[in-house]
């Protein structure tokens, strides 16, 4: 697991919270649908998915600028089946409708056994595990994928990007335990950890970046040169190189995509991008799927056995002592209550962005305001 590199002055929870939702609400998105967003966004800092969260401003200001972000969007059914439905996002961005299309869907789940709720015409949705755990808190089972937009990731044997780092996650509820929560991005790496290391000036771990040559890249400024600014090159697949299985994270890439935009309708990046301008939609596309344990046994049965799983997974001897065996999700919930009690570290450099977003929309600074 790679360390979290973010450093800087803590800012609390609340005060995160409260500075995205008055840049969204300065952009003309809803007040509802900015607490949405801005209760998404900060919980995915306080887990340490700092790629996800504050950071994320200023490329949803690009989008608004640009005028491809509909911030006044209004999610609607454009189809519904019963146990499945298919949600127009209105090119808005990507959390109110998720959180709506999860919630969607496990109504549909309780009601039917199964609920699949497809999104489309849609933007940037933050952290696919946010989605997951709205699914395990209503107890059931939640699996999230979605389309990308970015075009990062250098398949097996290939010199060039053409997938994004598009995101699989999965969340189920137990009893005594907190659900098991995978979130994960396809690639061996998200784009925004990236970009996090560029920030802080952190060195990239072997294996995260690669140039045109296939050569692993570990100089951050230049790593995020690759991801973000360059032809060639880019994020290695999950496994990093091939005799290490890069081909399996190859593969849950397109699977993602798969359900994620071919299913729903949303577009490929790499063809969406032969017309496409700055000021058009992206047309990205999500996928929820809820499974409702009692459809398949007794009331608790789930739950139990899931329970006993977890209790061998964290009985199990740990190489180093000092570092217990975790469950996935265990390590976000750890930070959550350390960063709830301590603050989330800012960047300096990410602070500055940040007034200069508040300037430009006319939002109140609200993040280190006697500093």
């Amino acid at each position: 697991m790679a360390k979290n590199v973010t450093s800087g002055r803590p800012v609390q929870a609340d005060a995160i919270r409260a500075q995205i939702h008055v840049i969204l609400t300065a952009w003309g998105m809803p007040d509802d649908h900015a607490r949405t967003t801005a209760h998404i966004m900060v919980e995915t800092d306080l887990m340490g998915v700092d790629s996800h969260g504050l950071s994320m401003l200023m490329t949803y200001e690009q989008g608004v600028k640009a005028g491809r972000l509909q911030m006044q969007a209004q999610p609607r059914v454009a189809r519904d089946t019963g146990p499945t439905a298919l949600l127009d996002a209105g090119n808005g961005l990507g959390h109110p409708v998720s959180a709506l299309a999860m919630n969607m869907a496990v109504d549909k789940a309780l009601q039917h056994g199964i609920g699949v709720v497809g999104v489309v015409n849609s933007h940037h949705f933050g952290a696919a595990g946010a989605y997951a755990r709205i699914a395990a808190a209503r107890g059931v089972i939640g699996m999230v994928t979605s389309s990308a937009q970015g075009i990062t990731m250098v398949p097996t044997r290939a010199a060039m990007p053409v997938l994004g780092t598009n995101p699989l996650a999965f969340a189920a509820p137990a009893k005594r335990n907190p659900p098991f929560v995978l979130d994960m991005a396809t690639t061996t790496v998200a784009a925004g950890k990236v970009k996090v290391h560029h920030l802080n000036d952190a060195p990239l771990p072997p294996g995260w970046v690669v140039d045109g040559t296939g050569q692993a890249i570990t100089d951050p400024h230049e790593g995020n040169a690759y991801v973000f600014d360059r032809k060639e090159g880019g994020i290695t697949p999950l496994g990093g190189t091939e005799n290490q299985g890069s081909a399996k994270g190859y593969g849950l890439a397109m699977l993602v995509h798969i359900l994620g935009g071919t299913l729903v309708g949303a577009a490929f990046s790499p063809i969406h991008k032969r017309t496409w301008t700055p000021d058009q939609p992206q047309n990205i596309g999500h996928f929820f799927l809820a499974l409702d344990p009692k459809a398949f046994r007794e009331e608790s049965a789930f739950e139990g056995d899931l329970d006993d799983i977890l209790d061998v997974l964290h009985a199990t001897p740990p190489a180093e002592p000092a570092e217990p065996v975790l469950v996935p999700g265990e390590p976000e919930d750890i930070m959550r209550a350390k960063r709830l009690a301590e603050g989330v570290p800012v960047p300096d450099t990410l602070d500055e962005l940040i007034r200069g977003i508040c300037e430009r929309s006319g939002a109140p600074y609200l993040l280190r305001p006697n500093s």
